[in-house]
């Protein structure tokens, strides 16, 4: 008796120590990405509203400025935005594994490289933004809009080359664990571009044009802040060491990673953007645009929070892979998948409640504000499945999975999306409900194929190929140097 009595007591310590040891593994790695994901999740926050701005001003000069400064956004982050982030998300595999892998040097030589590319980009970007009206009076858009997108895009010109740099700088310092700086430089830069805008739009007369200005003013200032953290900081001292000519070589290898991060970033970006393109062609094309400009703007700035979590786990599984430690990075994706759908209810909720007054924000014209109110509650699904897909495409680009994303993403917007968002919009006559809802379709089955992926990984097997990468990487350096 005394014996059945004992052999409980002797295995329930052990079972309570297992269980225990695992729940204080899962919230000690809940507790580093909240840490990360905060000061992320605000920078992302602060930076997306720099546009909404911009947007938000040339709002109040009418429909009309509304619809051509939505479209250059628009035919900007199509054409401009979209590659140049997506070239810059090479960073996130390279530096982060090469920072878990104590390679510290080479996080400075990856990001001039990046740097290098990303303004040699730049130049024919800025062509094709020169002569946007055309483009899009070529794309059947409709000419006074046009000709409205045009003057604002040429406008923008200068906020390719800041974006691009701050970019690489953004992902420099986030691969390393350092947020608040980012953060703090983000929110002083959106504090200065609300006296920018008003200071060029009204008192100096430039209208639109200014608003547009305002945006490379602003990215540059942003840049200049990172830029002095970087080379003042003791933070950087070992990721920093100047300038080398180590990063004029082997940018092959940084291209062979770079552009199916771009491809991956881009498709589906470029989905999004696709649908105000395709809202020009609804009628009452002024009001449509306007709609689901402000729609995908507040998509847009929502979505900031996911977007952070897709970094904060980026970071977390890349610097975990270069370390050699896949059972962490396996945990660390699990955390962020709670997280996700967390964050997804609680959001969704939201814009439900916020469905009558937010229009208001963009428009004063009724007409706006009620067709925003119709859109909201469709946005709130579309949100939640967007997070969920969001945080899996920050593991795929943490764990150097590229090119799988690309084709992921080209099967999920091109296939199944964006037809269905033309079929509901143009076919059943849906409008601008169509186009949102078509690509919910393209987005659910993105985050079922990621998710699965994810669930059959083996991440031992891939600490082995991260820190194959960094080590070659690294030799292929010495080798030049």
């Amino acid at each position: 008796m005394g014996e059945e009595i004992e052999k409980p007591s002797m295995e329930s310590p052990l079972l309570t120590s297992s269980g225990t040891n695992e729940e204080m593994e899962f919230l000690t790695e809940v507790k580093k990405q909240l840490w990360l994901a905060g000061p992320l999740i605000a920078g992302c926050i602060l930076r997306n509203i720099i546009q909404m701005i911009s947007v938000m001003f040339v709002g109040h000069l009418g429909k009309l400025s509304l619809s051509g400064a939505s479209m250059a956004s628009s035919f900007a982050a199509v054409t401009g935005f979209s590659l140049l982030m997506g070239l810059g998300s090479a960073l996130d595999t390279l530096c982060g594994q090469a920072f878990g892998a104590k390679h510290f040097y080479m996080l400075g030589i990856h990001m001039q490289r990046a740097m290098l590319v990303l303004m040699l980009v730049s130049i024919p970007l800025a062509i094709i933004w020169a002569y946007a009206d055309q483009i899009l009076l070529l794309c059947g858009q409709d000419p006074e809009i046009a000709m409205e997108a045009g003057v604002y895009a040429r406008w923008m010109i200068p906020s390719l080359f800041g974006f691009g740099l701050v970019q690489c700088h953004f992902r420099f310092l986030q691969a390393q664990n350092i947020v608040f700086p980012v953060m703090l430089s983000s929110g002083i830069t959106t504090l200065l571009h609300i006296p920018v805008c008003w200071i060029l739009v009204y008192p100096l007369g430039l209208g639109s044009k200014g608003a547009a200005l305002g945006n490379g003013i602003s990215y540059l200032i942003n840049l200049l802040l990172l830029a002095l953290y970087v080379r003042l900081s003791n933070n950087c001292k070992e990721t920093w060491t100047g300038f080398s000519k180590e990063a004029l070589h082997d940018i092959l290898n940084f291209t062979r990673l770079a552009v199916p991060s771009a491809l991956m970033v881009c498709l589906e970006w470029w989905a999004f953007e696709f649908l105000v393109l395709l809202s020009g062609l609804l009628p009452n094309p002024k009001l449509e645009t306007s709609v689901l400009s402000i729609i995908l703007n507040t998509a847009s700035a929502f979505y900031m929070i996911p977007f952070g979590l897709g970094v904060v786990v980026s970071t977390r599984v890349s610097n975990e892979l270069g370390a050699g430690r896949g059972q962490a990075a396996r945990l660390a994706v699990h955390v962020v998948l709670f997280l996700a759908i967390a964050e997804g209810l609680i959001v969704g909720l939201a814009l439900i409640l916020l469905r009558p007054v937010w229009g208001y924000a963009y428009s004063n014209e009724e007409e706006v504000v009620k067709y925003v109110a119709i859109m909201l509650p469709i946005l709130a699904i579309f949100h939640i499945f967007n997070g969920f897909q969001s945080v899996l495409s920050g593991v795929a680009r943490g764990s150097g999975w590229q090119k799988i994303g690309a084709f992921v993403n080209l099967g999920a917007f091109y296939i199944s999306g964006i037809p269905s968002a033309i079929l509901l919009a143009f076919v059943f006559h849906l409008r601008g409900k169509g186009l949102l809802i078509g690509i919910i379709c393209g987005i659910f089955p993105q985050a079922l194929i990621y998710l699965a992926i994810t669930l059959c990984t083996d991440w031992e097997k891939e600490a082995r190929k991260a820190q194959d990468r960094v080590f070659s990487s690294t030799i292929s350096t010495d080798i030049v140097t």
